[in-house]
């Protein structure tokens, strides 16, 4: 299937830091992709791959689970470990899960996290009845474009595939119990009003995790997908400040250019 315009992976090759940056659930590289190209001009080396079964139609997700969605970061992650000297991953929603069970298998070779609206349960009453529904309900209403921002729209799936959503909650267990071998650098930003992944679970991420350096920071003004929506800007640049404080070459690069 053809990718949906504006789906498509992105990939920057910069200096010695890496950023890989994991989409969310039913999503795809567009809603990340003006965070990825801010990044990007500033001369890191940016990774945002498209994870299977998205970006094209909601069927094509049925046939894909979280080992695949996983394997796709894993290898990106690689990829940039083998390339950078330095490598930060970044998350939303699902990405942020993603990248936090990145974080738990590999260790210090990550230099640091950062999560936006990170998703750690699947809240929907009727996600205990999975197992059996999604072999006769297919699909159910879609999540994405949770945006507060007028005129700005998510590029993801308007339905969610039942099989796939199993395959998310079972991945969200196994990461909870991975949380606490999570000892990166993390700032976590996420959304009071949120109509996709509610504040508890950032709340329970930041409770479980073994991370020292934490920055948590409220972003008032977005619904889910903030980094399409009012509070982008902010969630781009202390992004980059937190790389500049943890990544000696891109600090002494910041410094400069704001002096």
């Amino acid at each position: 299937m053809p990718v949906l315009p504006g789906a498509e992976p992105f990939r920057h090759e910069g200096g010695e830091v890496g950023v890989l940056l994991c989409h969310g659930f039913t999503g795809s590289p567009q809603s990340l992709r003006p965070w990825a190209e801010y990044l990007a001009g500033r001369g890191l080396t940016v990774s945002l791959p498209l994870l299977p079964g998205h970006g094209t139609r909601w069927q094509d997700m049925q046939l894909t689970g979280w080992q695949d969605w996983y394997a796709e970061v894993d290898r990106a992650l690689r990829e940039l470990l083998d390339r950078c000297e330095q490598v930060f991953v970044f998350g939303l929603s699902m990405g942020g899960a993603l990248t936090l069970r990145l974080a738990a298998k590999h260790g210090d070779s990550i230099s640091g996290i950062v999560l936006v609206n990170p998703a750690n349960k699947v809240h929907d009453p009727l996600a205990v009845t999975l197992p059996v529904t999604k072999h006769f309900i297919r699909s159910t209403p879609g999540i994405a474009s949770d945006i507060a921002k007028p005129g700005s729209e998510e590029v993801g799936y308007d339905r969610v595939p039942t099989r796939a959503a199993h395959s998310l909650k079972k991945f969200l267990q196994l990461v909870d119990t991975e949380l606490p071998q999570v000892t990166q650098p993390m700032l976590l930003l996420h959304s009071p009003q949120d109509h996709v992944v509610p504040p508890v679970d950032s709340a329970r991420v930041l409770a479980r995790v073994s991370s020292t350096d934490v920055t948590e920071t409220l972003l008032e003004q977005s619904y889910h997908v903030a980094t399409l929506d009012h509070d982008a800007e902010r969630i781009f640049a202390d992004s980059y400040a937190f790389i500049g404080r943890l990544a000696e070459s891109v600090g002494r690069e910041g410094a400069q250019a704001g002096g």
